[in-house]
């Protein structure tokens, strides 16, 4: 039975003030015996704690910067917590940077294998998918070739195609993916709703509110880093809604 279950979760990232330390400040400060590039603290997420069980549609709203990306490559197992817990049990669909990690030397046809092994196929699974796939993906004859010679858009359609072609517990969206031309996203868009619905539990990060309030039970609102509201999704969307309004009139330029 698939399971997500966050407790008192934070994660912190450290990076350094300075990108480059000139040759004088790195003998001024040395003198002094200073830090010469001191590091810096980031809070990405502070105290989340949910539960999300089979049948949830969780949505994730907030303000750019809010952490919402961050909660979901820690529910994928890319950033552990610092913090806390994070207990994930299911097979996992992760639906963004999809085209990180192709071999640019390597062929199309040869990163739909490797692409898919990631994602958990085997030699036997894979087999009766590999020609969808490619199907799919509307590639052709490109697909002999390395995938350093596609355009970004191209490259997209193929990790699309093979992202797409699993049979998740759990599905982590983060937000609408823009795929190829008109018609390969009607396409896109058909296939996410199938791949929606065959999900057992579903996290969706996006700013799209008519989205969330349409496709998910529950809503998860931060702010810095920060769970400010949780429940129901129009409850959530509604609270959210009237606090960005306010903020706009508040601080125009802040708004977000």
């Amino acid at each position: 039975m698939p399971l997500i279950q966050v407790d008192d979760a934070s994660i912190e990232f450290i990076t350094y003030k300075y990108q480059k330390v000139s040759f004088k400040e790195y003998i001024v400060r040395g003198l002094f015996r200073k830090s010469i590039n001191p590091p810096v603290r980031v809070r990405a997420l502070s105290h989340i704690s949910f539960t999300a069980r089979e049948g949830d549609r969780i949505g994730v709203i907030g303000h750019n910067g809010a952490g919402k990306s961050t909660l979901l490559k820690m529910l994928a197992g890319i950033y552990p917590p610092t913090q806390g817990c994070c207990k994930v049990q299911g097979r996992i669909c992760s639906l963004f940077d999809i085209t990180l990690g192709f071999e640019p030397d390597a062929s199309g046809w040869e990163n739909i294998v490797y692409r898919s092994y990631l994602q958990g196929e085997t030699p036997a699974t894979l087999r009766d998918k590999i020609e969808s796939i490619a199907a799919f993906s509307e590639l052709g004859e490109f697909l002999s070739l390395p995938v350093r010679n596609y355009s970004a858009g191209m490259r997209m359609r193929l990790a699309f195609s093979i992202a797409t072609a699993t049979d998740p517990e759990i599905l982590l969206i983060d937000e609408v993916l823009a795929v190829g031309d008109l018609a390969f996203q009607q396409k896109a868009r058909t296939r996410m709703r199938e791949l929606m619905s065959a999900s057992r539990l579903m996290v969706l990060v996006s700013h799209d509110l008519n989205t969330i309030r349409e496709t998910c039970n529950r809503v998860i609102w931060l702010r810095r880093g920060e769970i400010v509201m949780t429940g129901p999704s129009d409850s959530v969307v509604e609270a959210y809604t009237q606090a960005m309004s306010e903020r706009a009139h508040t601080h125009p330029a802040r708004a977000a």
